[in-house]
Order: structure tokens, then sequence, then C-alpha cells
């Protein structure tokens, strides 16, 4: 216990590392993107990052040539300077000192870059998704398997993050009460729009905003559907807890995405951030927000050759008797669409 905690005490207290730690509690990055925001050469990045991780401080890991570093997050009632150092940071992020607030703007920036880029694919893609379909299942079987996960019994409010082209609220519209889809993009806003009036969708409507600033009056939710939305985010983890936020006790969570893969060029060609997800990393989410991983499917191609993306579908619970926490205040610069 003693060795662990020097060891832990000796790797933050340097400025450059520090500063580090400050970044990854905001959220996980890459040793590019820290190099970036640094200002510092990545051998030497890499460097810190290796102290960090030895001391248990930050987890790391690969998929294909990306490695991804977030902080690590202490077991509640254990691990108490690991919860020690975690309580320092938030002060430490909120402060006015020069080259954390430098620090902060470029964390920013560099968020705001990666949302622009990801908005920019959607809208010249808005309507053509073909290329990653011919990877995977037809559409009709995932939703089939989707579907069976959910069960026929009727829903009240269904809701669906990144709802892209409103496919998933056309799939489920004899399901719910009442649906509600919002994305980022105006250009699939009005794509989904059109194809819920050509498919004669009257209970469901799709609005602008995204998973960090949700329209304030959606929610609480029976079911909230993320189809395909997961491994275009920087924060997956911490799209889950704000997502958990929309549900009402006992509600469920629907996520629809890939089994890890290494089809790396779909992340220049289709801004895929994340090559795809496994059981445990999920169910790490869902601890983490509060919710129980419940089932989990998995869809595999049926030959190598052609479709090569498994699809995984995960179903999740929040607690029957939980009080839900505090939604975030929409963004004031989010604009109904």
């Amino acid at each position: 216990m003693l060795d662990s905690s020097l060891n832990i005490f000796r790797a933050v207290g340097e400025e450059t590392r520090l500063r580090v730690l400050a970044l990854l509690s905001r959220g996980e990055l890459t040793v590019t993107e820290l190099t970036q925001i640094l200002g510092q050469s990545q051998p030497r990045v890499s460097r810190h990052l290796k102290i960090l991780a030895d001391a248990g401080v930050v987890e790391r890991h690969r998929e294909g040539s990306w490695i991804f570093y977030c902080m690590r997050r202490p077991k509640p009632g254990a691990e108490p300077v690991i919860q020690a150092v975690a309580s320092a940071l938030e002060p430490l992020n909120a402060s006015s000192d020069r080259l954390i607030a430098r620090d902060r703007e470029r964390f920013e920036q560099n968020r705001r870059d990666r949302e622009a880029a990801a908005a920019a694919y959607f809208e010249r893609n808005a309507a053509d998704w073909d290329a990653v379909r011919r990877l995977h299942l037809p559409d009709d079987d995932i939703e089939r398997e989707m579907r069976a996960l959910l069960g026929d019994a009727p829903v009240g409010l269904f809701v669906d993050v990144g709802t892209g082209a409103g496919r998933m609220l056309e799939a489920f519209a004899d399901l719910f009460d009442e649906g509600v889809g919002f994305d980022v993009s105006r250009d699939m806003l009005a794509v989904a729009r059109a194809n819920l009036e050509r498919a004669g969708v009257a209970n469901a409507q799709v609005r602008q905003g995204d998973l960090f600033a949700p329209p304030t009056d959606v929610g609480p939710a029976d079911v909230v559907c993320v189809h395909q939305v997961m491994h275009f985010l920087a924060e997956p983890g911490a799209a889950v807890g704000e997502i958990a936020k929309l549900l009402r006790p006992g509600g469920r969570l629907l996520i629809s995405d890939f089994a890890p893969h290494d089809l790396e060029y779909l992340r220049d060609d289709h801004a895929h951030r994340r090559l795809g997800f496994d059981d445990a990393e999920v169910r790490g989410w869902c601890e983490n927000a509060g919710l129980t991983l419940a089932n989990a499917v998995t869809l595999s191609p049926p030959s190598p050759q052609g479709r090569m993306l498994t699809v995984k579908i995960w179903l999740c619970r929040a607690g029957a008797g939980a009080e839900r926490p505090p939604r975030r205040q929409r963004a004031a610069e989010t604009v109904a669409a």
C-alpha cells in the first residue's frame, strides 16, 4: 500500500503530468491530441503517459494504430489515493491558472474540431450509407433482433439518440405512443423528416440536439435507442452517463454498434473514431452510469467474404427505484430544428 501510494505521488508530482491528468479527467484523448494541446513533442508526452500508466493513475487501450488514454476511475470506497487525486483535479480544472486555462481552451477546440469533422461527414453522406451497410448483416435482421430484445409490450416514450435518417423511429413506430429523435445535423434531420412522412409515421418527431445537450423537454423515457452512433464518439462512456439521465426508473437503453474489428480505413473514410466495443467495456459504461447490462446479442456475418463487421446489441436497464440524476441544462446555442 505504501509503495503504490508513493508511486502515485511521484507520478503526479510533476507539472506536465499534472496537466495531462487534468486533461484526461475531462475526457479520453490520444497521444497525438495530447501533444497538440500541450504543445510538446510526442516522445516527451508518451514518456509522461508511461509513468502515469505504470503508477496506475491512467488507463490505456489500443485500437489498431491508435492508443487511447483516460484517467482511471477509482472504485467506490476503495483506492483512497486515486480518489484524492481525482478530487484534487476538479478545482484545478476550474482554476484560472494560465497553463490550465490554455489547456482547457485547446481541449475544447479539439472537441469542437472532432464534432465538426463528424458533422461534416454526416452532411456529406446524409442520403447514402450503403458502403458501410454492405459490411454487416442487413438492417432488417439487426432490427428484428433489437425488437426481440425489447419485446412487444407497449412503450410510452421512445427516444432515438443520433437519429440520423430516422430509421429507428420508423422501425419501432408501432411499439411506442410517442417517439422523439434528435441529431446534430440539419441535413440528417431533413432526411429523417422526409422518411417519416413517406412512411406515414405520425407519432414521432425529430429535433436538433446532441446527447450532451439534448432537447430539454425530452424524457423521462421508457426506451432510449442508440443505433450505430457510439463508434463516432470520442467519449462513449461519458455519453452513456448522459443518456442514462433521459431514462425513467426501470427504463431501458438499447445500444446497437460494432464488435471490435480492424478495418482502420473506416476512420479516414467514414469518420469512425472507435473500432467497435466489447461486452466488458459496455458493462463498465453501464456500471458508471448506474445501469445494469441485462443482455447482449452478437450478430456475426455468415462468412468472412463480403460482410466483415460483427454487430452487437446491448440491452441496459435503469434501477427500478433509483432516483434519476439531474439533467444537464441544454446549451444556449443549441437551436431547435
